[in-house]
């Protein structure tokens, strides 16, 4: 059986021939009208430059009579014009074939415009005229030249100009308007105008036989090609019907039912009406309504199986929504508790750090106090050092003590000696007696003064004495303080190691602890992701339930045979090995677990 396109090929050849017939006969049809139009156009150009002929004849008569009547040179300037123009001298007056001469006659100048300067004859070749026909009108000319030498004559004779033999007139005579009156009047004249006449009703004659032969050709042709566009509509009028019969035929055996028919069937299982019964011919397998049938079996079967796995989608997604709802509340508890665990991490990881910090400043402060403590010991030797140059020093002030004493001894006795002496001298000795008394009282005071020195002095280097000792005692004890110190600060060195490494320890748990609570936090809304897209499927499942009861099947012609007999509902039946998805197998103990 041919597709609808290959039909369509062969009707498109078949009407191929008889519309190209027809556009063929059209277009000559066309063209043989334009050949009788041409024709005629051609017949009513020979005309007007036949006429045009005619007519310069005519004014040049005219012209040449009023002049040799009037003697006035207007007359003679439009007779020579009308001769410039026909032969090309002078440019040609646009729509020339109008009234002109009869209107410069009385001074009126028709503003036509002016075209190009050509001859009457090349006008007459250019218009196609026959041999024989242009040497009718070139016959008609040379006769109107002719007779314009006679009138010439006439009006030469009314300016007393006459022929010098030579082909001019240079000739001086009287004028004589008699004779150019009688030459442009006579019976010769006129016979020379009937010669003018002649070839021209000759050509009109050849130009109407020439127009009436290619009219009568262009008419047979145009009734020819009319009467082959006859043959050629009735041929595609014949085609077509024949064509549409067959469409009609082919389309009825594609359907294979009337159209309504098959729309009727279409609109039932359209409606969800599966139970519809189509009617299909004997043998037929290939047509619309045979597939519809078909299709509409092989619905039944699918919106039967549809309708119990969306029964089973339903029950399944309420159970896994039901499962999903213990799972978040279980991962919602354990978020709750890993929270605070991570809360109370945070407290602890808080107090080893000050521990560590406190320990970091005690070990700190240990190294400042043993700084301090040898930096106090080499004080104390230095006041050891110190107290034992203040013992030698008092030593030595002690000597001079005793030398003074011993000076402030030999003085007095120096002081007595004068004064022995001053009484011996009597009178003149009583001043160096007084002086002496002063000495001796100033050697007692300094007696006196260095026996208080030295007595200051003993004091100060008992002093001193005692001073070294303690000194020395104390250089020991701050020897041992250091000593101490550096213990301690070593011990503090090893608690701040450990501190920080208990800091480090709680640190890495906290944030073990904080990960563990951020994946729950996640685990749970991924939970609620599950719970809301069960409770999604569940919806969508109902929605299946609802949207496959629309369809009408036979009586559990297309339900599985098992289901027939066991008469279990859908999902009872689906879920009747384990009474439960797999899904919720594997989620219960995951559930448990926690």
């Amino acid at each position: 059986m041919k597709t609808i396109g290959q039909m369509f090929r062969t009707i498109l050849l078949a009407l191929l021939f008889p519309a190209l017939l027809l556009v063929f006969s059209l277009y000559k049809l066309g063209a043989a009208n334009d050949h009788i139009s041409q024709a005629y156009l051609s017949r009513y150009t020979s005309y007007m430059l036949a006429d045009e002929l005619r007519q310069s004849s005519d004014d040049l008569t005219r012209l040449a009579r009023t002049y040799v009547v009037s003697g006035d040179a207007e007359w003679e300037k439009q007779y020579f014009e009308i001769l410039d123009i026909r032969n090309g001298k002078k440019a040609r007056p646009n729509q020339y074939e109008k009234i002109y001469w009869d209107f410069r006659a009385v001074g009126i100048h028709p503003d036509r415009g002016t075209g190009d300067a050509i001859p009457l004859q090349e006008l007459m070749k250019r218009a196609g005229f026959t041999d024989a026909e242009f040497a009718k009108l070139k016959e008609a000319q040379a006769n109107s030249d002719d007779l314009v030498n006679t009138e010439t004559v006439a009006m030469n004779l009314v300016k007393g100009q006459l022929a010098d033999g030579k082909g001019g007139f240079s000739t001086k005579g009287a004028p004589d308007l008699p004779r150019a009156q009688a030459m442009m009047h006579d019976k010769k004249y006129h016979q020379f105008k009937a010669k003018i006449m002649q070839p021209v009703d000759d050509f009109l004659v050849l130009v109407d036989a020439r127009t009436l032969a290619n009219v009568e050709s262009a008419v047979a042709a145009k009734n020819t090609w009319f009467n082959l566009l006859v043959f050629a509509t009735l041929l595609a009028v014949v085609l077509a019907v024949a064509t549409l019969w067959g469409i009609k035929r082919s389309v009825m055996e594609r359907l294979g039912a009337e159209p309504m028919e098959v729309r009727k069937a279409a609109e039932a299982v359209r409606d969800g009406d599966l139970t519809h019964e189509l009617q299909v011919r004997s043998g037929d397998t290939t047509s619309v309504m045979a597939a519809m049938k078909a299709m509409r079996d092989q619905l039944a079967k699918i919106v039967a199986d549809v309708r119990l796995g969306s029964e089973t989608v339903a029950a399944a997604s309420a159970e896994i929504a039901q499962g999903n709802t213990d799972l978040s509340n279980r991962t919602e508890q354990q978020a709750s508790s890993l929270e605070k665990t991570a809360t109370s991490m945070a407290v602890l990881g808080a107090a080893v750090q000050q521990n560590a910090d406190s320990a970091r400043q005690a070990n700190q402060l240990a190294l400042n106090a043993s700084s301090v403590a040898v930096q106090g010991g080499n004080v104390v030797g230095q006041v050891v050092e110190t107290m034992k140059g203040i013992n030698e020093s008092s030593r030595k002030i002690s000597d001079i003590i005793q030398v003074i004493d011993g000076i402030a001894f030999q003085t007095n006795i120096l002081a007595l000696n004068a004064a022995v002496e001053a009484a011996r001298a009597g009178e003149q000795g009583r001043g160096f007696a007084v002086v002496a008394s002063e000495v001796r009282s100033l050697a007692g005071r300094s007696a006196d003064a260095a026996k208080e020195i030295k007595s200051l002095i003993n004091a100060s280097v008992e002093r001193v004495e005692q001073g070294t000792a303690l000194v020395d005692q104390a250089g020991l004890t701050m020897t041992e303080v250091v000593s101490s110190i550096r213990r301690v600060t070593d011990i503090m060195g090893e608690i701040s190691a450990a501190s920080s490494e208990q800091a480090s320890g709680v640190m890495q748990v906290g944030e073990a602890v904080t990960q563990m609570d951020q994946t729950t936090q996640q685990n749970a809304a991924l939970v609620e992701e599950m719970a809301a897209a069960a409770s999604s499927l569940k919806g969508q499942a109902s929605d299946l339930v609802e949207a496959v009861a629309v369809f009408r099947l036979d009586a559990q012609d297309h339900l599985p045979q098992a289901m027939v007999r066991s008469g279990t509902p859908f999902a009872k039946h689906w879920l009747g090995r384990d009474q439960r998805m797999p899904g919720s197998v594997a989620l219960r103990p995951t559930l448990s677990a926690n």
